[in-house]
């Protein structure tokens, strides 16, 4: 099982660096465009648009939507996420691993409906026809990023609740 969510958490990760690259990618020919490819075009007489990538504003958005849902996946499984300390001196210390496996069910439990929810957000776009402005995508695609993330990020849970030693070991301070 540790195999399995070591392959998972590599799937994420490169889905979230593809669409943080895909930012960057879009947003900097965006510029080089508007600022230097149009202009120099328009200075040698030829026809240089506005420039840009049209509707980069929205694709760099729509590809921070699916990185920050990939990115929910991507926390849960090296424990890089805030963990808030409140409570955890009420049980004894010799409760800890319960407490962390009742934690982690409850936590999946969350997400899976945190994840119908937003199944219920993409099941209305899709059924309305909701295309984005500008670029006319249908909506629901970009959407599916939330109910996929958290359903990811609900599956891992439970399988730290299920299989303890594939939880992540604490890192650092948390507040």
């Amino acid at each position: 099982m540790r195999r399995v969510f070591a392959i998972w958490h590599r799937l994420e990760w490169n889905l979230a660096v593809a669409a943080y690259a895909t930012v960057a990618a879009v947003l900097v020919l965006d510029v080089l465009g508007r600022e230097l490819l149009a202009p120099m075009l328009r200075a040698m007489g030829l026809p240089g648009g506005a420039g840009g990538v049209f509707g980069a504003s929205k694709i760099a958005v729509y590809a921070i939507i699916v990185a920050t849902y990939a990115g929910i996946g991507v926390a849960a499984a090296t424990a890089s996420h805030i963990v808030p300390r409140a409570g955890y001196f009420v049980v004894p210390r010799a409760w800890d691993a319960v407490m962390d496996r009742c934690a982690d069910a409850v936590t999946a439990v969350l997400l899976l409906m945190a994840a119908f929810a937003g199944l219920l957000l993409v099941r209305g776009s899709w059924e309305t026809g909701l295309r984005a402005p500008i670029l006319q995508w249908p909506v629901w695609a970009v959407q599916l990023a939330m109910p996929l993330g958290f359903t990811s990020a609900a599956l891992r849970y439970a399988g730290f609740a299920c299989w303890p030693g594939l939880r992540p070991p604490p890192r650092g301070i948390t507040e």
